[in-house]
This record gives C-alpha cells, structure tokens and sequence, in this order.
C-alpha cells in the first residue's frame, strides 16, 4: 500500500482541496490550513484505513513544548529526549522541528508518513 497515495486521498477529502499539490514536504497547518476538528478527523480516517491505533499528542505533536520544557528541566538533550517520545521521527527530522518552530506549527505529511510506517511495523 503507498502510504503517500493514500494520505494524500484523506487529507484531500477532509480538508477539501481536491487538485492541490500535497507532497510530504507540505504542512498541515501553515499550507493546508487543518484545524483541530481537520486533525480529529484525520486521526479516524488513519486508523481506519490503516488500521492502526492512534495516539493524537504523538501523531499531531501536541505535546512538543511540554517535552521540551521536561528535557530543559531535567538537563537532557532535546534531540535524545523527543526521539524517546517520537519514535515514528528521525533524529533528523527532530533536528529539523527545532530548527522550524520559530515559523509556526511544525507538522508535515512526511511526520504523519512515518507515523503510519512506523506503527504499521510495530
């Protein structure tokens, strides 16, 4: 199944943008414009289709900044901690979130590409 093809078909129904370009690049929120009701359905339709178990503060992010004020405190390494709360990311793509959060909401299609692979192997 291509996770990409099929992503792409839910997020184009529910946020109704039928012939705009999505690639994993994309954000959801900055370029799509999702809202939390977007994202409350987006969580059914993934665990729908791929029939997966959804946890939303992991697929969303909605718990970065708690996280990171966590590792602040307790003098981890961002990086190392957030890879402990999201697994589905690289570190790579941590490095980029960091990076990014100065521009506004940071969720990408590639964060929810690797959310379906990673627990479609898990």
């Amino acid at each position: 199944m291509d996770i990409l093809a099929e992503s792409t078909k839910i997020l184009a129904d529910i946020l109704d943008i039928e012939g705009r370009e999505i690639t994993p690049e994309t954000y959801l929120i900055r370029e799509l414009g999702a809202e939390s009701i977007d994202l409350l359905e987006l969580s059914v339709a993934i665990n729908s289709r791929f029939n997966i178990e959804v946890n939303d503060d992991e697929l969303f992010l909605r718990t970065l900044r708690l996280h990171l004020r966590t590792a602040a405190g307790e003098g981890r390494d961002a990086v190392g901690y957030l890879a402990e709360k999201y697994p589905a990311l690289t570190v790579v793509r941590i490095a980029e979130i960091l990076a990014d959060m100065g521009g506004g909401p940071v969720l990408r299609v590639k964060d929810i590409l690797s959310y379906v692979a990673w627990h479609g192997k898990n």
